[in-house]
């Protein structure tokens, strides 16, 4: 990058505190203190932001910070914002990491940026974009803070110095005003300069310091009079007099730019530098800056005022040649005009060329005439094109020209977007092609523009969207194709809207007026999925026979089909069909491949197949696609709400595996990640529902209570289906607060919502399980039919988890020896399945329940051990406590626990064990120990108790022990 002429031979004045600070930091990255020696704590980074009016001294000042960096050995970063390119995307970024990316080879260069290479490559011009989904904005910031740490952590002490930030582009800015707050921890210095009346909103990390750097912006002063009096000593010598240069800071406010420029004229004009001579300071005063500058250069001939305009609307880094063509000018005329703006002080460089000072390129680029301005932006659109430089590098002209129906004009708009939305930059693409929907475009060309600009604003102006998409389908639509991307992508955004019915019924309706199969399967598919999200859908029973119905005929033959058959499992797990036809379904959903990330594709339905196996007790299955699905994610560049969904729903597959630590762990970086999407978005509600039920099963009721109040989670619920559900969440909530009025009402709400829709899968939707419990101390009878009820739907679905908490919650509100008989087959069935937090409520509950009706004290206490160690592996804390007040109760000692490990095993059980950590079935391993399955269940019944683990924690469980499976 051409460097701004900073007049480095005149000193900085009063400017010692600044310099100490840099000092201070340079050291601190360099992990020295002021002798040499090395800080305790090793190096450390710091923000340094230098904020003040144009001409103040910033520049220099950082060519400064510049400048002993390079002393000390460090690794400089420079870059700068420039009032032409502040809607030029990324174009901050490029000038900071370019630089020192660029010289690799494609390979090297895939090896240094690994998994990152698809998803910064493009924002930082380092390579084409690919074909697919772009990555979203956070996903990108991801990828350029791990580039710049990489950069830091290779090449430490590393500098990066920004000058005139408030002019930095949007996406550049924000990404590192964000990175700000982790400079502590590298070795890196942050310096950035700014005008601090001029600073976007989203920049303002820069003005609230990290807490070790523990200073406010370092705001520069002017000049006082004895500082101008030594710089213009400096330049005119010792016989400039007291009240000569007086006058010099009277005229210049102390600015040190203008006291510069205006001793310059002093010296070109040979005036006397005298109190005789300082009367004409004024006059001189006004040719620096405004009005007199435009005279200076008007007065250097029609040529180099051409070039100096060309010069101005390029905006900086500008190359000779580009400047001469947007000119007009031949090239021995236009390196005369060139000259002569150097010797004037207005440009410099040779290479590039560079304005003197941002105040100069502002006064020559306002001094051009309006219509002038235009047209040179039009010729610098051509030029740039012209000289190979890629229509986004033309775009930003063609903003600043005037509508007049011209194709090339649409055209080059249209590429730039692709590619800028490509590399990450919606707003910019979406600005390009709001400029081309007003050329217009051609008359067959405006419905591919509307759609364009709807795909550009989905994530950003979800609203806008809707409005261009049903623009763009009121046009006499030729291209059927375009017109079914136009259908998918608004329903997509108005589902993703939370208007849920609006995206059903436009689907419906086009899928009514289309003539291919294919893409009305496809239509009906979304539909489906949509309706399958709709918490008042009206329809749902009728709608469940259509898709069984359909699914049953299809094959998966594409993804289309499979979303259908991934859709049919998913509702069967709704209804609570028996699991075994769940599983056949998801299981042929999977059979040709479902991707997380497909193109023009949603998420949702694979998603909801992870989740059908999850319900169906096959937790290690699930998991399997979770992860899958996050990589998908991951390589898209996807850090969004998609990555939140992902995070947030694996933290409930924890959760239901008993995995409590885990979960929660999870479901908060899903939650911050939603935060970072924005408040009261459906990942918020999945994010703080999920962590409710996390915090009630460990224990923190209070701190469940204070998340809800935090995030609003009540009433009134979302128009869309989120798991689990919130109104159900809810009223346990209020259950485990001791409200039980107040918790009856609101799960019997949320069962006459769910029961007419025939969601009737206690697994899924478990409001009949708390309903009874909230019952029972106003009407037991009631309570306990509800409870019967929920047994009945779980063995339907046939799930040991599923039967096991319902057996559990009819015990809660049954007496005598029915409760006791009902917690024994609740152990039983949970035993067998993964629910280990389940499993461990039910034994203490039955080791209490022995205790107190006089059973053998052995028993009691083999469950309440069993059942405490259980709740401290899973990480229930409240549950635990419980335990040790039974184990007290009964005279027996809490704090001890019996230890458990593969060592207690016997032979027969290590191999069952092993068998099973290897995905084999019970009729397998019957087979290989020459027993029946019977035998087989109660082996690894014993070994679940012993290894203190399920299925599918087996293989871990004996790699600790050195029993190979």
């Amino acid at each position: 990058m051409g460097q701004r002429n900073t007049r480095g031979r005149n000193p900085l004045l009063e400017r010692d505190s600044e310099l100490a600070a840099v000092d201070e930091a340079l050291r601190g990255i360099g992990g020295v203190d002021e002798d040499g020696a090395a800080t305790p704590g090793g190096p450390r980074g710091t923000l340094l932001a230098f904020a003040g009016h144009a001409g103040i001294g910033k520049t220099s000042l950082l060519a400064e910070v510049r400048r002993r960096a390079a002393a000390r050995g460090c690794t400089v970063l420079s870059a700068r914002g420039g009032d032409q390119e502040q809607r030029v995307a990324f174009h901050v970024a490029r000038q900071l990491l370019q630089p020192q990316l660029a010289g690799e080879p494609e390979d090297g260069l895939r090896t240094t940026l690994g998994g990152w290479y698809a998803i910064v490559g493009p924002a930082l011009g380092l390579c084409a974009a690919a074909e697919g989904a772009p990555p979203d904005q956070q996903g990108l910031r991801d990828g350029l803070d791990w580039v710049l740490t990489h950069l830091a952590i290779r090449r430490a002490p590393m500098v990066l110095v920004l000058d005139d930030a408030h002019w930095a582009d949007a996406e550049s800015l924000r990404w590192l005003a964000a990175f700000a707050s982790r400079v502590e921890d590298l070795p890196l210095l942050l310096a950035v300069a700014y005008r601090p009346d001029e600073l976007p909103a989203h920049a303002q990390s820069f003005k609230d310091l990290p807490g070790r750097a523990g200073r406010r912006p370092l705001d520069l002063e002017p000049l006082s009079a004895a500082a101008v009096a030594r710089l213009v000593r400096g330049m005119l010598g010792p016989r400039a007099d007291d009240v000569f240069c007086h006058e010099c800071w009277a005229v210049t406010a102390g600015n040190p730019f203008e006291a510069v420029e205006l001793t310059a004229k002093v010296r070109d004009r040979g005036l006397d530098p005298t109190g005789s001579g300082a009367r004409l300071l004024r006059d001189l005063a006004a040719a620096v800056k405004g009005s007199g500058l435009v005279a200076r250069l008007e007065r250097l001939g029609t040529s180099t005022v051409r070039f100096a305009w060309a010069c101005a609307v390029l905006g900086i880094d500008i190359p000779p040649a580009l400047a001469a063509a947007v000119a007009g000018l031949g090239r021995e005329e236009a390196a005369d005009a060139a000259d002569a703006l150097r010797g004037a002080r207005i440009l410099t460089g040779v290479d590039t060329l560079e304005f003197a000072h941002p105040l100069i390129a502002t006064a020559v680029y306002r001094a051009v005439p309006g219509g002038v301005r235009v047209a040179l932006h039009g010729r610098a659109a051509w030029c740039v094109v012209d000289a190979g430089l890629g229509p986004a590098a033309a775009a930003r002209h063609l903003l600043e020209t005037h509508p007049e129906g011209d194709a090339w004009v649409v055209q080059q708009l249209r590429a730039a977007a692709r590619e800028t939305l490509r590399a990450g930059a919606p707003d910019a693409a979406r600005r390009y092609l709001a400029r081309a929907l007003r050329e217009p475009p051609p008359f067959d060309e405006r419905a591919a523009v509307l759609y364009e600009l709807g795909c550009a604003s989905l994530l950003t102006e979800p609203a806008t969207t809707v409005n261009h998409l049903r623009a763009a389908l009121e046009e006499p639509l030729t291209d059927s194709e375009l017109r079914h991307h136009i259908v998918y992508r608004l329903s997509q955004v108005l589902a993703h809207s939370d208007r849920l019915t609006e995206a059903s019924d436009t689907l419906a309706r086009e899928s009514r007026t289309t003539a291919d199969p294919r893409v009305r399967l496809r239509m009906v598919a979304e539909q489906f999925m949509w309706d399958a999200f709709r918490a008042d859908e009206p329809g749902h029973p009728a709608r469940s026979r259509r898709l069984e119905r359909l699914a049953d005929r299809l094959r998966g033959r594409d993804l289309t089909e499979r979303y259908v058959i991934g859709l049919r499992a998913w509702d069967a797990t709704l209804r609570g069909e028996p699991a075994p036809v769940v599983l056949r379904h998801a299981e042929r959903a999977l059979a040709g491949g479902l991707g997380w990330a497909e193109p023009d594709r949603g998420f949702e339905v694979p998603v909801l197949v992870a989740l059908t196996f999850m319900y169906a007790d096959r937790p290690g299955r699930a998991e399997e696609l979770f992860a899958a699905g996050i990589a998908d994610f991951e390589r898209q560049g996807w850090h969004g709400a998609h990555l939140s969904f992902a995070y947030t729903l694996l933290a409930y597959l924890r959760f239901r595996r008993g995995r409590l630590a885990e979960a929660e762990d999870f479901v908060r970086a899903g939650l911050r990640l939603a935060e970072r999407v924005g408040p009261g978005t459906p990942a918020h509600w999945y994010a703080v529902g999920i962590l409710i039920e996390i915090l009630l099963a460990r224990g923190r009721t209070c701190e469940a209570a204070a998340t809800a109040e935090e995030y609003a989670f009540g009433r009134p619920f979302p128009a869309a289906v989120v798991f689990p559900d919130a109104q159900i969440v809810h009223g346990e909530l209020l259950l485990a607060r001791g409200c039980p009025k107040e918790a009856a009402a609101e799960l019997a709400a949320a069962g006459r919502r769910l029961d007419p829709r025939g969601i009737r899968n206690p697994s899924w939707c478990p409001w009949q399980l708390h309903l009874a419990r909230a019952e029972y101390a106003d009407a037991p009878e009631r309570a306990l039919a509800t409870a019967y009820d929920a047994v009945y739907r779980a063995r339907r679905f046939g799930t040991p988890s599923a039967i096991g908490q319902a057996l559990r919650a009819a015990a809660d509100v049954s007496t005598g020896a029915a409760r006791r008989k009902l917690l024994e087959e609740a152990v039983d069935h949970l035993e067998r399945s993964p629910a280990a937090y389940e499993l461990a409520c039910a034994l203490v509950a039955l080791g209490a329940e022995t205790r107190r009706t006089g059973g053998c004290p052995q028993e009691a206490a083999d469950h309440l051990y069993r059942g405490l160690e259980a709740a401290a592996q899973c990480g229930a804390d409240g549950l635990a406590e419980t335990a040790r007040g039974e184990l007290t109760a009964a005279g027996l000692r809490p704090c001890k626990v019996p230890g458990t490990g593969t060592d207690t095993l016997t032979a027969r059980e290590r191999t069952a064990a092993a068998l099973a950590a290897r995905g084999r079935g019970t009729a397998l391993i019957a087979a290989e120990l020459s027993t029946d399955e019977p035998a087989v269940v109660r082996l690894l019944s014993a070994v679940y108790r012993k290894v203190g683990t399920d299925p599918e924690g087996l293989a871990e469980a004996l790699g600790r022990e050195g029993t190979q499976p």
